[in-house]
C-alpha cells in the first residue's frame, strides 16, 4: 500500500471498529485541552513541532503524532510544517475568549472519563459511579462543598450551554415578556446572552449560594449590573422567584421521575397567569432511535446521579400538561438539543 493510500472506510468491520474506538480520538482531543494546545497556539502563534512540544512540555518521541492526529481530525492546520488552529479551536478552545466551550471538555478529562469506564457496574446496580452527594444522594453536596470543583463545573456547563443559549435568544417571543428566572443559573450564560440580545428584559439567576461569586462575574463582564440579579436559594427546598418566564436549562434530567414533576410544579406556581415555562435539553428523539448524543446523556446521569435520565419531547410535553400548563409544544433548538415551552 502507498503512503498516500488509505484503508477503505465504510464497511461494518471498519464501522464496528471505528466506533468501538471512539475514545482514542476523544482522548486527543481532551488532552489537547487539558495541555491547553489550542491557548498556547492563539497566544504566542504557530509553531513547528519541536518548538510547540517544548512550549507544552511534551517528550519529542509522540509529540509529532499528537499533532498530526490533529491535523487528521480537523483541529489543527499544518502548512510547511508549522501548526496552526482552525477557525473552530481559535474560537472554542482558546481559553482567552469569551466563546471557549472547553471548561465541559476539561470537566470531562477530569471526572467524566473515569466514571464512564465504570458503565457495566453502573448497568449491573444501577447506582452512579461519581459525585454520589451526601445522605441525601444529591450529587451538588459534592460538587458544591469544594470552591474548585465547583468553578470547574459551572465552566463545564457554560461550555455546555453556549450555543443552545445562542439559539434560545433568537427562538423564544421575548419581546412579548419583561423578565425571566433562570433556575440553576451557574455562570449565568444564559441570561447573559438573552439579556444582551433583548435590552429590555431583566433577569434573575437562582441557583445555590456558592454559585454566587463567578455569576457576580459573569454580570460584571456583561455590563449588566442593572439588569440581572443574583438569588441564592435551593429549588428542590425554596419557592422559586417570581417572572413571566421561568426556564428550566439542562436542569431536569438530572433528578428522578417525582423530583421532574415537583420542580414543574414550582414553576407553574412562580408564574403569573398567561407566563410561560421554557425547558431545553439534549432530549431523546420521541421514537428512541435518532437522538443518540440524546440517550447517551442519559446513560451519564446514570452514572453521575442517584435518579436522573434524559427524556423525549413528548414525555416532556405530558408532565407539563399533567401539571395545568396549555400550549405545550416541543420543537429542535441547537443540534441534539430541544426547546419545550408551555404556558400557564
Amino acid at each position: 500500500m502507498s503512503t498516500a493510500s488509505r484503508p477503505p472506510v465504510g464497511n461494518a468491520q471498519d464501522r464496528l471498529v471505528q466506533l468501538g474506538l471512539g475514545f482514542w480520538q476523544s482522548k486527543v482531543l481532551l488532552t489537547a485541552v487539558e495541555l491547553g494546545v489550542y491557548s498556547d497556539l492563539a497566544a504566542h502563534g504557530p509553531a513547528d513541532a519541536s518548538a510547540l512540544a517544548a512550549r507544552l512540555g511534551l517528550h519529542p518521541r509522540g509529540a509529532r503524532d499528537f499533532f498530526d492526529s490533529q491535523v487528521a481530525l480537523g483541529l489543527l492546520e499544518r502548512t510547511d510544517g508549522v501548526y496552526a488552529n482552525t477557525p473552530d479551536t481559535a474560537a472554542f478552545l482558546d481559553r482567552a475568549q469569551d466563546t471557549y466551550i472547553g471548561g465541559l471538555l476539561e470537566m470531562a478529562q477530569e471526572q467524566w472519563y473515569q466514571s464512564w469506564g465504570h458503565l457495566t457496574e453502573a448497568l449491573r446496580t444501577g447506582e452512579p459511579q461519581n459525585n454520589v452527594g451526601g445522605a441525601d444522594g444529591n450529587p451538588f453536596d459534592v460538587l458544591y462543598a469544594d470552591a474548585e470543583l465547583t468553578s470547574r463545573f459551572q465552566k463545564a456547563m457554560t461550555g455546555g450551554s453556549l450555543a443552545a443559549s445562542q439559539a434560545l435568544a433568537a427562538a423564544f417571543a421575548w419581546t412579548d415578556v419583561t423578565s425571566v428566572v433562570d433556575i440553576g443559573c451557574s455562570e449565568g450564560i444564559l441570561l447573559n446572552t438573552v439579556l444582551t440580545a433583548h435590552p429590555h428584559l431583566r433577569g434573575t439567576g437562582f441557583d445555590l449560594p456558592a454559585v454566587a461569586p463567578t455569576f457576580h462575574e459573569t454580570v460584571r463582564r456583561a455590563g449588566l449590573g442593572d439588569r440581572l440579579r443574583f438569588e441564592p436559594g435551593s429549588f428542590l427546598t425554596d419557592v422559586l422567584p417570581t417572572a413571566d418566564v421561568v426556564v428550566f436549562g439542562r436542569v431536569l434530567h438530572d433528578w428522578d421521575l417525582d423530583t421532574k414533576r415537583m420542580l414543574l410544579k414550582k414553576a407553574y406556581e412562580a408564574l403569573p397567569d398567561g407566563g410561560s415555562v421554557v425547558v431545553y435539553e439534549s432530549m431523546i428523539d420521541d421514537d428512541r432511535r435518532v437522538n443518540a448524543f440524546g440517550l447517551l446523556t442519559s446513560l451519564h446521569m446514570l452514572l453521575e446521579s442517584p435518579g436522573g435520565f434524559d427524556y423525549t419531547g413528548a414525555d416532556c410535553v405530558r408532565w407539563l400538561e399533567e401539571t395545568g400548563f396549555t400550549s405545550c409544544s416541543a420543537r429542535p433548538l441547537d443540534g441534539p438539543v430541544a426547546l419545550v415551552t408551555a404556558r400557564k
